[in-house]
């Protein structure tokens, strides 16, 4: 070969970043492995701070809103009687099926009655399930709700490693059936207690929303941001804004 011509070539692969001698693909290839164990360094490190503040965070809830599991438990005694607990099938992570635990905020038998009011579900979209005159509530259970004093057992599914303090919202079963597959991203990441169309209208978004907010999360995900949606979720809280 020419030696200008092979000049050339050397001069427009470096300029192109493109390996030429074997020499050069060793060295790429030690580029390649050093940063894919950067990355999944931390990634892993990203991980094991957030299972730890969803340790920490989870087990002084239950310590401190103790008092609060016990009244609201009552009141759901007094009007209703057992249980007080509603355990629910949720999916998690990579599609596992856990079991989700709430105040019970409904009559019993609730889940049967829901096929006679599927037309009035007030999501057009079909995938969700929301009422915001829920004939099915119990009068402490519109409060619970309201209050989303209903999610607090949720913490002991946060202490166990089923969900994360922040992260997309866990769907029933019944509702992955009908996702497409853009929707099916939101399972490539734990979910969580609250999530950022919790913070930005709740229950009030179509569902469209709600993908398009968890797929900017998943995105965007860092333990800063999920302090930031968390203290954010007080007001919401707070406010009651979109929950029912």
């Amino acid at each position: 070969m020419d030696r200008q011509v092979y000049k050339a070539r050397r001069e427009m692969f470096a300029r192109m970043d493109i390996p030429v001698t074997k020499a050069d693909v060793q060295i790429l290839k030690l580029k390649q492995r050093f940063r894919l164990v950067f990355w999944e360094g931390m990634l892993r490190s990203l991980l094991l701070v957030k299972r730890t503040l969803d340790i920490v965070v989870s087990i002084a809830a239950i310590v401190l809103l103790a008092p609060l599991f016990v009244l609201a438990a009552v009141c759901i005694l007094v009007e209703d009687g057992f249980p007080v607990i509603y355990t629910q099938k949720r999916v998690g992570l990579n599609g596992q099926v856990f079991r989700i635990h709430k105040f019970r905020s409904m009559v019993r038998g609730a889940d049967a009655l829901q096929l006679e009011l599927r037309q009035r579900n007030g999501m057009g979209e079909h995938v969700t399930f929301k009422l915001k005159d829920d004939p099915r509530l119990l009068k402490c259970g519109r409060f619970l709700r309201r209050s989303s004093i209903d999610e607090l057992p949720q913490f002991f599914n946060v202490l166990v490693g089923d969900l994360s303090l922040v992260g997309p919202r866990p769907p029933l079963p019944e509702e992955v059936k009908a996702y497409t597959l853009e929707d099916r991203k939101r399972l490539h990441v734990k979910p969580g207690l609250t999530c950022l169309w919790q913070i930005g209208g709740r229950a009030d978004l179509p569902f469209s929303e709600q993908v398009g907010l968890d797929m900017q999360y998943i995105q965007s995900q860092s333990i800063f941001k999920d302090i930031v949606i968390m203290l954010k979720t007080i007001p919401a809280v707070l406010f009651g804004r979109g929950a029912y």
